[in-house]
C-alpha cells in the first residue's frame, strides 16, 4: 500500500474553527459526558463498552447527536447532524459522510480535557480510540489509534518547563504533540505512517492549538542532526514475531527499536534537555535486565529507568493476541500465532517482557547518575515534576560530599507521612516507615536515629548539629553518628523525603 493511499480520504481541517465551535456550544466535552452519561456509562467507554452510552444518549439533543456520531459511530439523521454542527462544512472537509442510513463519521472525535482545563479533541481511526485496538484487527497497515493508558500515562510523566523545541517522535494521533504545544515554541512530530501525520493535524487544529512541523520517516532520520530540549516518544515498542501492525509492532527484532530511540537520543538533546520514552524490554536467560537497559543510557545523559510490569512470555503473547482481535479468529489461526510468538521468544532466549519508561536527562556531569528500578506500586499522576526533581536532587548529591551534606540544612518534604509497626503494648516499635501520599508514593524504612533526623528538619539547624543533638539524647558518640549517618541522609534525599531547605527560597 503506498503512502499516498494511506492517508488518502481523510479530513482536511480548512475549516476546523467551525466543528470546534459547535461541539464546545453543545458541551461535547470531557465535563459534558460525564455529566450527561454518568459515571457508569463514562467508565464504560473507557473499557471499548458501548451499549450504557447508548442508552444514555436516545434523545434528540446536540450533544447526544455528538455522542452517537463520534464516539459511538452509529449514523444519525441528517436533520439531527445538521441541528448539531454545521454539516455542510463537515461533509465538504471530510469530517463525515453521507450514507443511505444517515450521516456517519468518518473519524474518531474523542473529548480530552487538557491539563489547566482546556477543551482539546483527539481525532483517530475509527472503533480505535479506547483502550487497545478494539476495531484495528481489520486493517493491518496504517491504522491510527487514539488516547489509551500508554499515552496518557507519558503525557503525566512528562517534564513540563518551558523549552524552545519539543520532538514528539511517533507521534500517532498527536496527543503528546499537543500537550507539547502548551510549553514549547516549536513543535515537530514525526511518524513512518502517514496517516498518523494528517491525524495529528487534525487534532491539533481541532483542538485549538498550534500547528506542528509534520514529518514522516523512521526514528530520528526525519529530524536529521536537529536538536532539541524535549523529546518524547511512545513508540510502537511491542515484540512480536514480524511488524503485522504498524501502530504497535516497530519491525525491528527483540527489543532493538527501543535500544535505538534511546541511544541516539543523546545525541539529538541539548544541554540540560529531557527524553523520556515508553519502552519494553526483554528478560534473557542468564543476563540481568537491568544491566541490559542500563546499556541502553547514552554517553552524557543522567537517566532514571523504572520497570512498571514484567510478563512472562506467555502472558505478554495473550495480552497482544487480544489487543489485536486475534484472540476472535479461528481456533487454529490463533493457536498458529500464539505459536509464532512462543518461537520467537525461544530463539532469543527471551523469558520475560517488562514495561515502563525511560528519561534522560542531558548532562555536563563527568559522573552521570544512572538510576534502574522496579515499581510496579501506585503512582500519583502527573509526575513531571517529580522527574524533573528527580534529576535536580542527582545534581544535588554528585555536588555534596559528605562534609557538605552535614554542613546543609534540610527540610522534611510536606507529603510524607511516619507509620510504626509493632505488636500491641510494646515499649517500641519494630519498624518506623517514612511514606511519601504523592508523586511516587515511596516509603522506606528509618532507625530512630532517622526518624529522629528527619522529625526535625525544618531548614533551621545543619544536619550535623541535628546529629550531635541526637548523639547526647541516645547516648552515643557523635564522631561515630556524624561517620555512619550521611549514607542515609543520601537515600532520604535521593528518594525526595527530604531537600535542601536552600530550595524552598
Amino acid at each position: 500500500m503506498s503512502t499516498t493511499s494511506l492517508a488518502a480520504g481523510l479530513p482536511v481541517p480548512d475549516r476546523s474553527a467551525l466543528l470546534r465551535d459547535a461541539l464546545i456550544a453543545a458541551d461535547f466535552t470531557a465535563d459534558g459526558l460525564l455529566e450527561l452519561l454518568g459515571a457508569p456509562a463514562y467508565s464504560a467507554l473507557a473499557r471499548s463498552e458501548t451499549v450504557p452510552a447508548l442508552r444514555a444518549t436516545r434523545g434528540d439533543s446536540p450533544l447526544e447527536t455528538l455522542v452517537r456520531l463520534f464516539l459511538l459511530q452509529r449514523p444519525v439523521a441528517a436533520a439531527r447532524a445538521r441541528e448539531a454542527l454545521p454539516l455542510d462544512a463537515g461533509l465538504a472537509d471530510g469530517w463525515v459522510a453521507e450514507s443511505s442510513d444517515g450521516v456517519r463519521a468518518t473519524v474518531d472525535i474523542r473529548p480530552y480535557g487538557g491539563p489547566e482545563g482546556q477543551d482539546w479533541y483527539i481525532v483517530s481511526d475509527l472503533g480505535c480510540a479506547v483502550g487497545g485496538a478494539g476495531g484495528a484487527s481489520g486493517r493491518a497497515e496504517g491504522v491510527v489509534l487514539g488516547v489509551g493508558g500508554a499515552s496518557t500515562t507519558l503525557a503525566g510523566i512528562t517534564v513540563r518547563d518551558p523549552v524552545a523545541s519539543a520532538l514528539d517522535l511517533g507521534t500517532g494521533s498527536g496527543i503528546q504533540a499537543l500537550h507539547a504545544t502548551r510549553h514549547a515554541t516549536r513543535v515537530t512530530a514525526t511518524d513512518l505512517n502517514p496517516r498518523a501525520l494528517v491525524f495529528t493535524r487534525l487534532t491539533l487544529a481541532l483542538s485549538g492549538a498550534p500547528e506542528a512541523d509534520l514529518r514522516q520517516g523512521s526514528l530520528y532520520a526525519p529530524v536529521g542532526s536537529d536538536t532539541y530540549d524535549l523529546i518524547v516518544s511512545n513508540p510502537p515498542f511491542v515484540i512480536s514475531p514480524g511488524a503485522r501492525l504498524t501502530y504497535r509492532d516497530g519491525g525491528m527484532g527483540g527489543d532493538d527499536l527501543c535500544r535505538s530511540l534511546v541511544q541516539q537520543a543523546g545525541e539529538r538533546l541539548n544541554d540540560g534537555g529531557y527524553a523520556q520514552f515508553l519502552a519494553n524490554w526483554q528478560h534473557m536467560a542468564g543476563e540481568d535486565w537491568q544491566e541490559r537497559v542500563c546499556s541502553w543510557v547514552p554517553r552524557g545523559c543522567d537517566a532514571w529507568i523504572v520497570q512498571r510490569e514484567a510478563q512472562d512470555v506467555t502472558q505478554y503473547a495473550e495480552l497482544w493476541l487480544r489487543d489485536s482481535g486475534d484472540h476472535r479468529a479461528a481456533p487454529e489461526e490463533y493457536a498458529a500465532r500464539y505459536d509464532a510468538w512462543l518461537d520467537e521468544f525461544e530463539a532469543r532466549g527471551t523469558k520475560a517482557v517488562g514495561f515502563g519508561w525511560i528519561a534522560l536527562r542531558k548532562t555536563d556531569s563527568e559522573r552521570p547518575s544512572i538510576l534502574v528500578e522496579e515499581w510496579p506500586h501506585p503512582v500519583e499522576q502527573p509526575l513531571g515534576d517529580a522527574v524533573r526533581d528527580h534529576f535536580v536532587r542527582q545534581d544535588y548529591l554528585r555536588t555534596h560530599d559528605d562534609a557538605a551534606l552535614l554542613a546543609d540544612r534540610f527540610v522534611l518534604v510536606g507529603d510524607v507521612l511516619q507509620e510504626q509497626l509493632g505488636l500491641p503494648g510494646a515499649e517500641d516499635p519494630e519498624h518506623v516507615v517514612l511514606r511519601q501520599s504523592r508523586g511516587m508514593r515511596r516509603a522506606t524504612e528509618v532507625d530512630t536515629v532517622g526518624a529522629g533526623f528527619a522529625g526535625v528538619c525544618d531548614g533551621t539547624l545543619s544536619a550535623g548539629r541535628i546529629l550531635d543533638a541526637i548523639a547526647q539524647l541516645v547516648g552515643e558518640d557523635p564522631v561515630l553518628l556524624r561517620d555512619r549517618t550521611p549514607e542515609a541522609i543520601r537515600l532520604l534525599v535521593g528518594e525526595g523525603f527530604l531537600e535542601p531547605a536552600a530550595r524552598r527560597g
